[in-house]
């Protein structure tokens, strides 16, 4: 069995940032040894390059393969900017070879701006790699920070990706699998065809909808059978369904 990690919304530099619950999730992750681990951005609250620096400091404690990718926090003040400076390019693939996995990140994220946007050179390069992976016969994983789908218990919608029904489309007609994003701190799955959409909390801060906790979700694939398991700061941990 095949285990990743999803982690978002870190929001380092945020007054109600909670490094014992980051110190301790991570701590949980590693001794889970995960194949990957995801983080689809809000690595920080302002993007300055102090949080930055400061995330990158929690970040490099973990061991696993990752992939990062930014969210509109981090595209503030120039932080697209030094988000390439501390952790390479905003976009990307991280290919598990041996485990026949390909990961895909997008950059989702405008500067100073809190909606979300993939455009057409990432639109371009995310056809690309799908096609290369399906190619192949690999689990295709997108990460972005923007969902591409409505969540419930998030109030009036307005930051859904300005381009969503395009790469929605595309994604439902090659078969993708697995498509993870964050930014509104609400855990949960969709399924649309073949394909689920699952979101993470925020895995370290205290900007939370109702009577909720930070949490991380681990993502298990066994052959093409996904579960999705929420854990919880107050180490509770519970399967999250598509409806």
């Amino acid at each position: 069995m095949i285990k990743i990690v999803h982690m978002s919304d870190l929001h380092v530099g945020y007054n109600q940032f909670k490094e014992d619950i980051l110190l301790q999730s991570i701590k949980e992750i590693n001794e889970l040894e995960p194949d990957a681990v995801i983080i689809t951005g809000d690595l920080t609250d302002t993007g300055f390059y102090r949080e930055f620096v400061e995330a990158k400091k929690y970040i490099d404690q973990i061991n696993a393969p990752k992939m990062i990718v930014p969210g509109n926090h981090d595209a503030r003040n120039i932080g697209d900017e030094v988000f390439e400076d501390l952790f390479g390019e905003r976009y990307g693939v991280l290919t598990l070879e041996d485990k026949a996995i390909k990961i895909i990140g997008l950059d989702s994220s405008e500067p100073d701006l809190g909606h979300g946007k993939i455009g057409r050179m990432q639109r371009k390069f995310m056809e690309k790699e799908i096609r290369d992976a399906n190619e192949k016969g690999y689990f295709t994983i997108i990460a972005l920070h923007h969902h591409i789908i409505s969540i419930p218990n998030t109030g009036r919608e307005r930051n859904i990706l300005s381009d969503a029904g395009d790469i929605l489309l595309f994604l439902l007609k090659h078969n993708v699998n697995l498509v993870l994003s964050g930014h509104k701190h609400v855990p949960h799955v969709w399924r649309m065809n073949k394909t689920l959409f699952a979101t993470a909390g925020t895995v370290s801060s205290m900007k939370l909808r109702g009577n909720t906790n930070p949490s991380y979700n681990i993502v298990e694939i066994d052959n093409q059978y996904v579960k999705i398991v929420l854990h919880e700061s107050n180490g509770e941990t519970s399967n999250l369904l598509p409806p």
